[in-house]
């Protein structure tokens, strides 16, 4: 428990220190954005798929591959709902009530995550654990720098911009205990990891990616390939521990 709590605080943690970082440098290239979300989504990808999709699969029993695909829809299709449900509360009211919104999807979208975590601990395996906490971490730093720039540019004073950013990472150490918690105490553990890696792979292809390759150059798939090939090895080595 210990361990799953100190993991909670250093996920929700990247992203404080990200948005200390954005907000130290103000304005970030867009390409340097690019670059490094790019990088961001391939480890968590890695992470994803070697930390709580094969994991599930492992698991066992005649059912376990459909448990495992209906697991990882549902996690889809969660975030799917949250977006639906954030897009109809949308008005035409400005940019400010917009970018809060924005911040609102961030801070959703960051539950699941820190679920993510929380669930590898529940499962029993550290290195595993901590593999997709790496890769949501990696995830969190840049999320929390390019949320500050445009905070300051929509009219917030620099004290309410750093505590929005911040609050984001909040719902992640929440996310962590959950999911540590809710797994302990249930049964239906490839479900769970598999609802969690779904929800990380939605992340990465709908939000993650396409931010990341709009000015449409080599580099962001390269950082991408660099990104989910650095977090198997740091997995390999994790598991040889």
């Amino acid at each position: 428990m210990l361990l799953a709590l100190l993991t909670a605080l250093g996920v929700g943690g990247a992203t404080i220190v990200g948005a200390v970082c954005g907000f130290c440098l103000k304005r970030v290239s867009q390409t340097f954005q690019s670059v490094t979300l790019s990088a961001a989504a391939g480890v968590m990808l890695a992470a994803a798929t070697v930390g709580l999709l094969f994991p599930a699969l492992e698991k066992g029993g005649a059912w376990n591959t459909v448990l495992v695909l209906a697991g990882a829809v549902c996690g889809g299709l969660c975030l799917n709902g949250c977006d639906r449900l954030l897009q109809r509360r949308d008005p035409a009211g400005g940019e400010r009530q917009k970018l809060l919104l924005f911040v609102a999807a961030i801070a959703i979208h960051n539950l699941p995550e820190g679920l993510a975590a929380g669930i590898g601990f529940g499962a029993g395996s550290t290195e595993l654990a901590l593999t997709v906490a790496l890769g949501i971490a990696a995830q969190n730093l840049p999320e929390g720098m390019v949320v500050i720039a445009p905070l300051l540019a929509a009219g917030f004073s620099p004290g309410r911009t750093l505590l929005i950013a911040c609050g984001t990472g909040v719902t992640e150490i929440v996310g962590t205990l959950l999911g540590y918690c809710a797994v302990s105490l249930s049964p239906v553990l490839p479900f769970a990891l598999s609802f969690a890696g779904g929800c990380m792979v939605y992340v990465i292809v709908d939000e993650m990616l396409p931010l990341s390759h709009r000015e449409g150059k080599v580099g962001e798939s390269y950082a991408f390939l660099l990104g989910f090939c650095g977090m198997l090895i740091v997995s390999a080595l994790l598991a040889q521990d």
